[in-house]
């Protein structure tokens, strides 16, 4: 069985070269101005990486791109031409350098099984602009879709993207059911582990924390079970594979338990992107976001 490093950080940052050399440098940095080297660390912690461009990929037929203004920039999402009107509307939204095509095996299900499901990308991601984005602004994004699309059946969320679609639900998103594949872990925790990746100080993630809390204007307490559980009602499926080295399963573990309404499917042998590829894990989101009429 694969078992989960100590510091999953470690494995989401270890295959970037250019990432390692930047941590050094931070280090450096933080010897001779430790304010400066917060600021820095924040620069990178908010940049996707690999860049959007790698996580592009062409967009099959019959599904087509939508443009949205949204904070300055765009917004894109990803919708099919074949979908009846009025058809129940679900949303799904990638993770951390990820893309809303990622979602893609998943929407086609969705769509022959009579709903209108719609990909999009998060700022800074996949098609939509910006080159840094954070977890408070995905939420954001995920309200301006709203804003377009009405009232959701359900929302399909990978990693950071559940995370955010989480806190949207919790402060009111009008959604009826909730998909959580591979959860990330809080992101306070995240922040000690992106900070001990690159042999930084533990003052460097409760500073960077702490100018997160003050830019963003959103506590990093709203990101964690407890409190979110505390206000989320919805009918809830988490799905996250055991071996998973970016997100530990135990986060999920602990998400459900904190939700009123949850229940965990584990899967075995699909990692952390895998998973949302695989045909059995489409079924189970399927069932769970069947209207009760069909």
């Amino acid at each position: 069985m694969t078992t989960t490093p100590a510091n999953p950080a470690a494995a989401f940052y270890a295959g970037s070269r250019v990432v390692q050399g930047l941590g050094f440098a931070l280090r450096a940095l933080h010897s001779m101005a430790p304010a400066l080297s917060t600021r820095a660390a924040l620069r990178l912690f908010f940049t996707p990486l690999p860049w959007k461009f790698a996580m592009r990929r062409a967009v099959p037929a019959p599904w087509a791109t939508q443009a949205w203004a949204f904070e300055g920039t765009q917004l894109i999402a990803y919708r099919r031409s074949d979908v009846s009107p009025g058809a129940p509307v679900v949303l799904l939204v990638h993770g951390w350098a990820g893309s809303g095509l990622q979602m893609r095996a998943i929407g086609d299900a969705l769509a022959h099984a009579g709903m209108d499901p719609v990909l999009l990308d998060f700022p800074a991601h996949g098609r939509s602009g910006g080159w840094r984005s954070t977890l408070p602004q995905f939420a954001r994004a995920i309200y301006a879709a709203v804003s377009r699309l009405g009232p959701l059946h359900g929302v399909v969320a990978h990693s950071l993207g559940a995370l955010a679609a989480l806190h949207s639900a919790a402060q009111g998103l009008p959604v009826g059911h909730l998909v959580l594949v591979a959860p990330s872990p809080p992101p306070r925790l995240f922040l000690n582990w992106f900070a001990s990746s690159f042999g930084l100080a533990p003052v460097v993630s409760e500073r960077m924390a702490a100018r997160i809390e003050v830019v963003e204007g959103t506590p990093l307490q709203q990101f964690e079970p407890d409190w979110l559980g505390e206000r989320i009602q919805q009918p809830t499926l988490v799905v996250h594979d055991q071996g998973d080295r970016v997100a530990p399963h135990a986060a999920s573990q602990r998400l459900v338990q904190a939700l009123a309404n949850a229940a965990l499917h584990t899967t075995s042998g699909l990692s952390h992107t895998r998973v949302l590829g695989d045909p059995a894990v489409a079924v189970s989101v399927l069932r769970h976001l069947l209207p009760s009429e069909h």
